[in-house]
């Protein structure tokens, strides 16, 4: 008979485990020594201590699923209540039930985990397809197609939900995209039919812009021009592989028209440049007549500058005002030359004012006489009174004696 603190072995060979419940028969052995029975079923034991290792090693640090979990300590269950092995099994048993805590204790964390990750995906879900419905209002169609499209591969990185739920956030989602190609396909559609409009407005402005470009009526047809790039711009755009042959032909024709029209105004700004310094030197040479003493040559000196002025043509319009000027400043000094002349020589003239002076040297005289005569009486008041009337006539007869005085005398 052998034995050791867990078991034992008698007299027929039978082998017994010592547990709480009293000892449990292990099995028999008939092929050696008690010692080496005990020891075959304490292997056993050992390999049971081991298996368990491992699964409590794979429950902690994998992710074993508990239903594999459970199943393999079930099966390590029936082995050591099946009483095959020489050991502590009631410490195999204790084990095992803290591993199936282990396991339940794993399982509640990952319902609760997958519960949370199923809401944040929910969530996510909501945000994307309300984003994507605020997308489908959007005329960015470029950036909002382009966050559409990521939005969909944020989609497929989601964990789906449950069916119902996951298929009305997806109709939502795709209703949004169908929503916003629908009205960018139209958006498109318009646009392509504008720029067709604007690509036959432009090519008739690049054709009447072309027959305009030989043109010599300078100034209405620099206005048509005027007035045809506003009408390209009012045009809006044409079709891109369209818009730039259009603008190419439409500015080479513009460019035609004012490099010609430059070359010619260039000619005329010089033949007006040189025009001006002759006049200039006409304008000299009239004001060389002032101040006039004699009112016959000054005339005629005049009459010849001024024919040699008229043939000469236009000068540049900014020094017009003061070329001109300075003739018309000469023109109106012979001007009054010519009246002052005519007053000096009209004999009614002349006898007006000769009868307005004498008529005035009575009154004068008259007064004179009366001022004596009042003074002479003593009437100072009088006298006083006719002396005012009398300083108004003076000076009525001082300007007419000027006047008589221009006539000669």
């Amino acid at each position: 008979m052998s034995s050791d603190p867990w078991g034992r072995v008698d007299e027929t060979g039978t082998v017994y485990v010592r547990t709480a419940d009293g000892e449990q028969v292990v099995g028999s052995w008939q092929a050696g020594s008690p010692e080496e029975a005990l020891a075959y079923f304490e292997r056993k034991y050992e390999g049971l201590v081991v298996e368990i290792g491992l699964l409590e090693r794979r429950v902690r640090t994998t992710d074993l699923s508990a239903k594999d979990a459970q199943a393999a300590i079930d099966h390590l269950r029936e082995q050591v209540d099946a009483h095959h092995a020489v050991g502590d099994l009631g410490a195999l048993r204790a084990r095992l039930d803290k591993l199936v805590e282990t396991v339940e204790a794993r399982r509640e964390e990952r319902k609760a985990q997958r519960a949370k990750q199923s809401d944040e995906a929910r969530h996510a879900k909501e945000a994307l397809v309300v984003e994507a419905e605020e997308l489908a209002q959007s005329e960015q169609w470029r950036s909002a197609g382009e966050r559409l499209r990521a939005l969909v591969d944020t989609w497929k990185g989601l964990p789906r939900l449950d069916r119902k739920s996951d298929d009305e956030l997806w109709h939502r989602f795709s209703h949004a995209r169908s929503a916003f190609s629908k009205r960018r396909k139209a958006h498109f559609a318009q646009l392509d039919a504008q720029r067709e409009d604007a690509r036959k407005i432009k090519e008739k402005l690049v054709a009447e812009a072309e027959a305009l470009s030989n043109s010599t009526d300078w100034g209405p047809t620099a206005a048509r021009y005027r007035e045809l790039m506003a009408d390209w711009k009012a045009a809006g755009r044409a079709q891109r592989e369209h818009e730039d042959d259009l603008w190419n032909r439409f500015r080479g024709a513009q460019d035609v028209f004012f490099a010609a029209r430059s070359t010619i105004f260039a000619e005329r700004d010089a033949e007006q440049a040189e025009n001006l310094k002759l006049k200039e030197e006409l304008a000299g040479e009239a004001e060389k007549l002032l101040p006039v003493t004699d009112l016959k040559a000054a005339r005629s000196a005049f009459r010849s500058i001024n024919e040699r002025w008229e043939a000469i043509g236009h000068v540049p319009r900014e020094a017009r005002p003061k070329i001109e000027g300075r003739m018309h400043a000469v023109e109106r000094a012979i001007q009054e030359s010519e009246e002052a002349e005519w007053r000096r020589t009209n004999p009614e003239a002349r006898a007006r004012a000769a009868g307005l002076t004498g008529q005035l040297q009575a009154a004068v005289d008259k007064l004179k006489g009366q001022i004596e005569q009042a003074r002479a009486a003593g009437n100072t008041a009088k006298a006083e009174k006719l002396e005012k009337e009398l300083e108004g006539r003076q000076a009525l007869l001082d300007q007419a004696l000027k006047g008589l005085q221009e006539f000669g005398g």
